[in-house]
């Protein structure tokens, strides 16, 4: 029984990242408006976020060992309370985004290290409980979409936060009272590679968002700066490559970084995550731009997919020692791929067989569709190549999930600079979402270099096979 409630104050957590996440891109077109910011300037309000969870994800995992896992899990969600406190008396953008950075910091070291206390709560059966965080995280946007539609026309996009601040308190008195010390591993943290992976980040993505300007009267001093910038975010990215080869105790583990399985499963995340924050941060502008809904339209267009997210990632947990790896995967990939590239066409309602179909009853279909394929493609990604180090759960969950961040935060500054120099805004939405399912369809590959089965199935194969 206390495994089970140890995984439901867990999943309530989840559920928090997961509304924190989905409400704030329903409220994304108020905030921009709000701020009278650009849209690559309130693009950091989204990105800062990913960069934050990128930052902190590997380190979260090391700091579990040293620390334990109750001590890590609690200073995560204090430091999400003190993160929304802040976004919700923001008063200006810029500030907005260093705070939302600050809430960063404390919903993206909490999954890492909720997935490790999953673990060790069931070391049977790991991977559908690890399977079945894929489901759970949809249920927080689900409600989130809706959530922010309802509250941001009613009270302002301020309430977001403060909703977020009063969960994350009740979430953290449930972990005070559940959530035992367990064995400190020892150790230190990597704080040179740590500065090396936010400056290189930093670099990269300012260097990006820098090149919106490269249009303008001093077009060529910003293209400049912003060429500058990517190329110093790029050596020092390459030096952290040299540290972590050479350190005893790296931010990340260099076999969980370069050994040939993790890195494809890398690779695949990095691709996931990309067209995952294509979705979920986008559809709501999509449809407020190129169909006129309202905010809580938007937010309602999103509950399919949320839906379709936590549907097929229940069953395919469930099923995921006898499909195997590889099969999710692949098949999961080219519904997203398909989903994807229906949306860059601008369509408008059809008739089937004399029923008439709606623009609103197409897109939540289609959202649907996508909520299906990324969650039969999640399971598998979040499990691929544990079973070859069980015994580091959190690290190589920690690297997965911020390569998946890398690449929604990619997808995110690549998407808005896409959107933001476009002819117009339906020119734009074709291109990234063409882009983004290409992007998709190039990760297939990589699924053939991960373990095609969890090691537990693949015993049982080999031992049949020499029976």
């Amino acid at each position: 029984m206390a495994s089970y409630l140890i995984f439901a104050t867990i999943s309530l957590g989840l559920i928090l990242t997961g509304i924190t996440t989905s409400s704030i891109s329903v409220a994304f077109p108020v905030m921009t408006t709000s701020f009278n910011a650009s849209l690559v300037q309130s693009g950091w309000i989204l990105s800062i976020y990913q960069l934050a969870c990128i930052i902190i994800m590997p380190l979260a995992g090391k700091a579990s060992d040293i620390f334990g896992k109750r001590l890590t899990v609690i200073l995560s969600i204090s430091m999400f309370i003190g993160g929304s406190f802040l976004c919700a008396i923001a008063p200006n953008i810029w500030s907005l985004i260093i705070f939302r950075f600050v809430q960063g910091m404390g919903g993206g070291s909490f999954f890492p290290v909720a997935m490790g206390i999953v673990a060790e709560a069931f070391p049977t059966k790991r991977q559908q409980f690890i399977g079945l965080i894929s489901s759970i995280v949809p249920i927080g946007q689900i409600i989130g979409p809706n959530l922010g539609g309802w509250l941001v026309p009613t009270f302002g996009w301020r309430s977001l936060f403060w909703f977020n601040t009063g969960l994350a308190i009740v979430v953290l008195i449930f972990i005070v009272m559940l959530i035992k010390n367990n064995r400190r591993e020892g150790g230190h943290i990597d704080f040179v590679g740590t500065g090396l992976l936010a400056g290189g980040l930093f670099g990269i993505f300012i260097g990006l968002s820098q090149l919106e300007n490269a249009g303008g009267d001093q077009s060529h001093i910003s293209l400049i700066v912003a060429i500058v910038l990517i190329v110093v975010g790029l050596i020092l990215m390459a030096l952290l490559m040299r540290t972590i080869s050479r350190s005893k105790e790296p931010i990340v583990d260099w076999v969980v970084l370069r050994g040939k399985p993790f890195l494809a499963a890398n690779i695949f995340n990095f691709i996931l995550g990309a067209c995952y924050v294509g979705i979920s941060s986008f559809i709501p502008l999509y449809v407020v731009s190129l169909f006129g809904m309202s905010t809580a339209e938007s937010g309602l267009i999103m509950t399919p997919w949320s839906i379709g997210v936590m549907i097929a990632s229940t069953v395919t947990s469930f099923f995921l020692v006898r499909w195997g790896y590889r099969k999710p995967m692949v098949i999961g990939c080219a519904i997203i791929a398909a989903g994807l590239s229906l949306l860059a066409f601008e369509f408008k309602g059809i008739n089937i067989l004399g029923l008439n179909l709606s623009v609103t009853v197409l897109l939540l279909g289609l959202t649907f569709l996508l909520g299906i394929g990324l969650g039969i493609a999640l399971p598998s990604s979040n499990n691929a190549c544990i079973d070859l180090m069980p015994e580091r759960v959190a690290g190589i969950s920690g690297v997965r999930a911020m390569f998946r961040n890398i690449g929604g935060t990619f997808g995110i500054s690549v998407s808005t600079l896409i959107l933001n120099n476009s002819r117009s805004i339906n020119t734009g939405f074709t291109v990234v979402y063409f882009g983004l399912a290409a992007f998709m369809l190039l990760g297939m590959p990589f699924i053939f270099r991960m373990p095609s089965q969890p090691e537990s199935q693949a015993r049982l194969t080999r031992a049949k096979a020499n029976a």
